[in-house]
């Protein structure tokens, strides 16, 4: 799950992904097999050009290493300071020479296999993307070129305690069973760009869409998943984990329900108070870095529900949005329902006029103190959502 993000921005630093992580091992296990050179370090080109090094920590012969055709290489991930699970993981590469031409692809301990459709790759497919296995190969038959190989390779991919670390992402409910996938756009981890977390949204909402579900949830952390989750007691496969990136949950289904066949009919979004007060306010990303609560916006729309002076005046210098909400419900000032209804307005923007919308926001104990939508609920929709806990 995303955790919750920090409210005071620092410089950060990038990392590499595990795409990059694994064409580096087979640079070196080539390396090792075509020139009898076992490097400490070695250079990847990613896909934009740039060239990169990372350290080999493992040379281990397989079982025909007399022949010189198989070995097995190791490096450890280094994800810069992006919140990523398998940052210090040791990723692997079982590298064998083979006589059959072009480059294979394997799933080794610790790497899972695809079981559902609606991702980049087929059912029974090792969960290493596209981009990874371009890189590898690429890397591979330039090898093969400079050596006058003409063989071929088989890449066994594999990450140490991938099976235990996957639990940790969302790659269960996508069906990627087994363990991690092999990830990377570029190679390079950018934090808190996450472009691997939101690749892992929209991977999730073609998941949930290739299996026929109708009614999603997109919720900013464990709290709010809970919450919505008891609600409507909906699958895991239909629950999105958004974190702070509301944007990439309503600019991909604006996307997938325009350019395919209507699969969606209902979009429930669910977070923090203080979260859904940033949508409220239009904005797509609701880091902290990126945007902040905007108190005084808060005091203005409960003026327009009826606030005293004295109350807006309170809540424009509250410590939280938590504390001016609860100011707003001294005087009984359904700010959490206005809050709920603007960032209702905002996302309908973004989704499809055929998809029912709604929004719910909690507080910090998990339960539910705002609702919205732009059709008419069901009266046991709201009765329900606010005995919720």
């Amino acid at each position: 799950m995303w955790p919750e993000s920090a409210e005071t921005p620092a410089p950060l630093r990038s990392g590499l992904t595990t795409g990059t992580c694994a064409t580096a091992c087979c640079v070196a296990a080539a390396q090792a097999l075509f020139a009898d050179q076992q490097m400490t370090t070695v250079s990847v080109t990613l896909p934009k050009g740039k060239i990169v090094e990372l350290p080999i920590i493992l040379y281990q012969p397989l079982d025909d290493s007399q022949l010189k055709k198989a070995i097995k290489t190791a490096t450890i991930k280094d994800a810069g300071d992006d919140p990523d699970a398998t940052h210090g993981a040791t990723v692997f590469v079982e590298l064998r020479l083979a006589a059959e031409k072009g480059v294979r692809f394997h799933a080794a301990e610790g790497v899972g296999t695809v079981t559902r459709t609606g991702l980049l790759l087929d059912v029974g497919e090792p969960a290493i993307n596209p981009v990874p296995r371009k890189m590898m190969t690429e890397h591979l038959e330039g090898f093969a070129a400079t050596y006058g190989y003409q063989g071929g390779f088989d890449v066994s991919v594999g990450v140490v305690n991938g099976e235990q670390i996957a639990q940790k992402t969302m790659n269960p409910r996508l069906g990627i069973v087994g363990g991690l996938s092999i990830l990377g756009t570029t190679g390079i981890v950018r934090p808190f760009s996450c472009a691997a977390y939101i690749a892992s949204i929209h991977q999730g909402i073609d998941v949930a869409r290739s299996n026929k579900l109708t009614h999603l949830a997109a919720t900013t952390g464990n709290a709010s998943e809970d919450a919505i989750k008891r609600h409507y007691q909906l699958d895991d496969m239909a629950l999105i984990e958004m974190g702070d990136f509301v944007g990439a949950v309503l600019k991909h289904i604006r996307k997938v329900e325009q350019a395919h066949s209507i699969q969606l009919h209902k979009l429930s979004l669910c977070g923090g108070f203080g979260k859904i007060s940033k949508l409220a306010q239009h904005h797509m990303d609701l880091n902290s870095r990126v945007s902040s609560i905007d108190l005084g916006a808060l005091a203005e729309l409960a003026a327009c529900l009826g606030a005293s002076v004295e109350l807006q005046a309170r809540m424009s210098h509250a410590n939280t949005s938590v504390e001016a909400l609860a100011f707003a419900l001294e005087e009984a000032i359904p700010l959490a329902d206005a809050v709920c209804q603007q960032a209702c307005d905002f996302a309908r923007q973004y989704i499809p006029a055929h998809m029912a919308l709604e929004v719910w926001a909690i507080d910090r104990k998990g339960r539910f103190v705002g609702f919205a939508t732009d059709r008419q609920p069901k009266d046991s929709e709201l009765k329900n959502g606010q005995e919720s806990d």
